[in-house]
């Protein structure tokens, strides 16, 4: 063996294991990764201010007390079902199809009958909905 002989070799770099380590650090993030889902139901929460907002136009309110029963023009929905719920809904509001809506809702109701009157509501077409909120008491007071 000559000195010159094993002076000129280069060393081999294998490339293999270090992809097989990348295509599973990439495996890892993709399983591992959650997506946030977006909501289908689109809605304008109001701040709560110390004077209240005029209403300009003729709004559809939806009542609902600390036990999930549905108030419409203060007659109570006959049950909690989505469909006596929308029947209830197009009966107030007719032909009307750009009509408001504002949910007042007890702060005990269960989350379920607040989603499914914003559920009727966008289900009949009826997508400028608002939460009603009240202007909490000062302490000075």
């Amino acid at each position: 063996m000559n000195l010159r002989q094993v002076q000129g070799d280069e060393p081999e770099v294998n490339l293999t294991p270090l992809i097989d380590v990348v295509f599973i650090l990439l495996i890892f993030f993709m399983v591992s990764t959650t997506f946030q889902r977006e909501s289908e139901i689109k809605i304008e929460l109001p701040e709560a201010s110390a004077e209240p907002v005029e209403e300009k136009q003729e709004t559809l309110e939806i009542v609902i007390d600390a036990d999930g029963r549905y108030f419409i023009a203060d007659q109570q929905v006959v049950n909690t079902e989505l469909e006596t719920l929308k029947k209830a809904i197009q009966k107030l509001r007719g032909d009307k199809t750009e009509i408001p809506v504002v949910i007042r809702a007890d702060r005990a109701t269960p989350y379920e009958a607040v989603v499914r009157a914003m559920d009727a509501t966008s289900q009949l077409g009826l997508v400028h909905m608002s939460l009603a909120t009240s202007q909490p008491e000062s302490a000075g007071e």
